[in-house]
């Protein structure tokens, strides 16, 4: 269920960013009609339809900029989607629609690569709040790669912690000497702790700085990005070296050693 009376058009005007292609996937009629008229209303271009199949086989031949999906469609589910995407590299930004409650249901889509979810009934301020913010994140990550040339890749690094290397204008991160491919979200938190060595940060506080939001119940979206971290950076990310966690504190990325 959406909540359409958090919404106010007078709140929004049309996006002056871009255009961008925004693919909806959800069976519910209703819902789904909902969520496309408020999108085109803030100036996206919107592609709809009802079932997982339908969206795996758009977003593989016409991809979208950012993807929704729900949780339980029919054909694929939603998590079967964003494993797939994934699965084929790609790096769309996806935003997970939910009616379940429980925190497994949740992390399940963060784990297979979803960069949020939103749980229903949700408003429809914050689903769009939350499609600007993901694709303004994926702008940076393609307009920084595009803007570098390639004959910079020898420049030093901006940021450096041990086998660690990020290039800030770049955003890209090499650890080890190997090239790592990060979505725009795990870049941008990767980057906070590396900006910020030493530093302990609760989950809440990495939601306001890295997600720009703050909402009881979304600290699992921490979590599990931090475990995708660990899982591409650590040699074994149950006893991780890098990123470490501060028990009853939250997390912290090591001070750079000399």
């Amino acid at each position: 269920m959406v909540t359409p009376a958090a919404f106010t058009p007078a709140a929004f005007t049309p996006a002056t960013f871009t255009p961008a292609t925004v693919l909806v996937a959800e069976d519910q009629t209703d819902i789904r009609d909902l969520i496309v008229l408020n999108l085109q209303s803030a100036g996206y271009a919107v592609t709809a339809v009802a079932d997982g199949l339908a969206a795996l086989a758009h977003q593989t031949g016409r991809p979208c900029d950012v993807v929704i999906l729900d949780r339980m469609m029919p054909g694929l589910d939603g998590l079967d989607v964003c494993k797939a995407l994934r699965a084929q590299g790609s790096a769309a930004p996806i935003l997970m629609l939910t009616a379940k409650s429980t925190e497994l249901d949740r992390v399940l889509g963060l784990e297979l690569g979803a960069d949020d979810y939103l749980t229903k009934p949700f408003s429809l301020a914050e689903l769009l709040a939350r499609v600007k913010a993901l694709l303004r994140r994926a702008d940076l990550m393609k307009s920084a790669q595009a803007a570098v040339p390639a004959a910079t890749s020898a420049a030093e690094p901006t940021l450096r912690n041990g086998a660690l290397e990020i290039w800030t204008a770049k955003r890209q991160v090499r650890h080890g000497g190997s090239l790592l491919d990060f979505t725009a979200l795990e870049f941008d938190l990767l980057l906070h702790f590396a900006q910020h060595p030493g530093h302990v940060f609760s989950r809440g506080q990495l939601l306001n700085a890295v997600w720009g939001y703050t909402h009881d119940g979304y600290e699992h979206t921490v979590t599990t990005h931090i475990n995708r971290l660990r899982a591409k950076l650590e040699a074994d990310p149950m006893r991780p070296e890098l990123i470490l966690t501060v028990r009853g504190a939250g997390y912290k990325m090591r001070e750079a050693p000399l």
